[in-house]
């Protein structure tokens, strides 16, 4: 215990492992069996029929035990061949019968496992989907993955695994009692004067081991967020030579988590020793009274060299039941991890009852919207009113942080305005059906998000049952089926995690081929040209401006060049909008954005020697 403690002082003056994991909210067990048990119920057939396979097996057990008496007895010890061959026979059925119902066990078990995994995880991955963005923006990914993997793991080993073992120890138990009373009931009472004793050092060390196993998850999350941030930031890592330095956070966190590990493992190893010196109490006390009484003609040799077998298998499922309770504390501790996970509510919520558009012709209306990030003190937008009719294209232009973005989260239901309301083609969107909502918007984003996958499936991944044709179409229409087909394996080509192995320019026209795909009646153009060369961007003007023919288009940009052609340019300034107009409007006005205008460089593209760059 003072082992124990003095670790957790260790483990809590690592203050840069303690920011990255809280620990969640403690859970009873029986709280944890309530959530989880409705995996198990639509399965009750079977897990009733393992449980029944659970009463088998101890009474084989039994059988084959009480077998060695009998030969003992009526073969050895009066040295009599007759009794053997019925003794052997009984003993090959009992044992091929033991390996048929140990057979059928442990496929139906792993069978159980198995499903209740598959389910749960994918039950909590759904959820996980239907959170907001604000959940995702404040967590890590490393850790939702480590509750989604290990602490699911850890509620079946309690809650399948640990029912069938639970039920197979606890007839065992009864079974072996049975048995050394009707073999010698002095004997018997004897025995069990440990058994209380065994118990409470076993319940003692549960409550130290779900101490430990609470810390010991949440050190493997805050591992698997270390490793996930580096890995996937290899390029930012290596450009500024700070290998050394996430070597020293990972195992800074590696170490953290050893320590949490040997925690864990000090307490099972002593726990181990004073369970076994508690069961030798006990068999050195029945090994004395069995043998006066085997010296006094009380017992059979053969019924003391059963007796202690049946001891010492009755110690083993009184053990396997304290292991039982230790992993139902380990359990408790992930299952404290799923649950805070399972309990979080989407901040943006479905109506009850959800709208539909059938043919959207996308009128946009931002009436009056004021909004205000949950971390945040200030006002994002500052009662914003915008209108976009069907087909016209709105630019808004500012400086970076002055809502521009904002506005395409809020039309996308990322977030809810907190005042005013969005209405699409005269629907608030809050009443719409979300997937309808999105549905009816495409968005081409500053961060060009692509799968590791190829590009056929990253274009299709716009449209449910897009055929080769749209896919091959969409690319055209993006200017990319040249250079796709120019790739060894041509739309069938891996792009590599994030499209590592294609450009910018490459990865933003399979981006716009994904809009393009799409043909939804909202078009979300978010700064798609940002981090590109101006050759790149000048190519990609042709692409988008054919994507934003028939579309009610939202476009964000610092590039005045691809701006000045809406219908209507905003100008926003610390969540508010200062200036509107055309283009040729705002310029006669002298303000902010004909300054904005003067500092542009419109130098034109220029020509590289060999194509799009990489």
């Amino acid at each position: 215990m003072l082992t124990f403690v003095a670790m957790s002082d260790r483990l809590a003056s690592d203050q840069a492992a303690a920011e990255l994991i809280e620990q969640a909210p403690p859970v009873r067990i029986f709280t944890m069996l309530g959530r989880f048990w409705p995996y198990c119920r639509s399965r009750r057939a079977v897990l009733a029929f393992v449980l029944v396979l659970s009463v088998v097996q101890p009474a084989l057990d039994v059988a084959e035990i009480w077998l060695f008496k009998l030969l003992v007895d009526n073969v050895l010890v009066p040295e009599s061949f007759s009794g053997f061959p019925p003794i052997a026979a009984a003993y090959i059925v009992l044992t091929l019968l033991g390996g048929f119902v140990s057979y059928v066990d442990d496929v139906l078990s792993e069978w159980l496992s198995q499903r209740f995994l598959t389910d749960l995880r994918a039950d909590v991955f759904r959820h996980m989907q239907g959170l907001s963005m604000d959940f995702f923006e404040n967590r890590r990914i490393g850790d939702l993955i480590s509750r989604l993997t290990g602490d699911v793991t850890a509620i079946e080993t309690f809650l399948v695994s640990g029912l069938r073992d639970g039920t197979s120890y606890a007839l065992r138990l009864v079974a072996y009692t049975v048995a050394i009373f009707l073999i010698q009931w002095q004997l018997a009472l004897v025995s069990f004067l440990v058994v209380p004793l065994l118990w409470l050092v076993s319940r003692h060390f549960a409550r130290l081991i779900k101490i430990a196993s609470r810390e010991r998850r949440r050190r493997a999350g805050s591992l698997s967020v270390v490793a996930e941030e580096a890995l996937s930031n290899a390029v930012l890592v290596q450009g500024y030579n700070r290998q050394q330095w996430e070597i020293e956070r990972f195992q800074r966190q590696a170490e953290a988590k050893y320590h949490a590990e040997m925690a864990a493992t000090r307490l099972r190893a002593l726990f181990t020793p004073l369970a076994e010196t508690t069961e030798l109490m006990g068999a050195l006390a029945v090994i004395g009274l069995g043998t006066w009484q085997l010296s006094n003609d009380q017992l059979s040799i053969g019924g003391l060299l059963v007796f202690l077998t049946f001891l010492a298998g009755l110690y083993v499922p009184v053990r396997g039941l304290s292991r039982i309770t230790a992993s139902a504390y380990s359990a408790s501790a992930g299952a404290e991890r799923v649950i805070e996970l399972l309990e979080q509510a989407p901040g943006v919520q479905q109506s009850r009852f959800p709208r539909t558009l059938v043919h959207p012709k996308g009128h946009v209306y931002f009436d009056a919207v004021s909004f205000r990030y949950p971390s945040r003190g200030d006002w994002a937008l500052d009662r914003v009113t915008l209108s976009i009719p069907p087909g016209r294209t709105l630019a808004l232009v500012g400086a970076s942080g002055a809502g521009k973005s904002t506005l395409a989260k809020l039309l996308m239901r990322f977030y809810d305005p907190d005042i005013g309301r969005i209405l699409l083609d005269s629907v608030d969107i809050r009443d719409l059906d979300l997937s309808c909502l999105r549905g009816n918007i495409a968005a081409v984003l500053q961060e060009t998000l692509v799968f590791d996958g190829t590009i056929r499936d990253n274009i299709a991944y716009g449209k449910l049952g897009a055929t080769d044709t749209d896919i091959v179409a969409a690319a055209r229409s993006a200017d990319a089926h040249q250079f796709i087909t120019a790739l060894p394996d041509g739309y069938d080509t891996r792009i590599g995690e994030r499209g590592r192995r294609l450009s910018g320019g490459q990865r933003q026209r399979i981006a716009i081929a994904r809009a393009m795909i799409r043909d939804a009646a909202v078009l979300i153009l978010d700064e798609p040209t940002t981090g590109l060369d101006a050759e790149s961007a000048y190519r990609l003007t042709a692409p988008m401006r054919r994507l934003m023919v028939g579309r009610s288009t939202i476009l964000i940009s610092h590039s005045l060049l691809i701006t000045r052609d809406a219908a209507e340019i905003v100008v926003l300034s610390q969540g508010g909008i200062t200036e509107r107009g055309t283009h040729d409007e705002l310029l006669r006005r002298n303000g902010t954005y004909c300054e904005l205008w003067r500092h542009a460089a419109f130098d034109g593209p220029r020509k590289a020697e060999t194509g799009d760059r990489r």
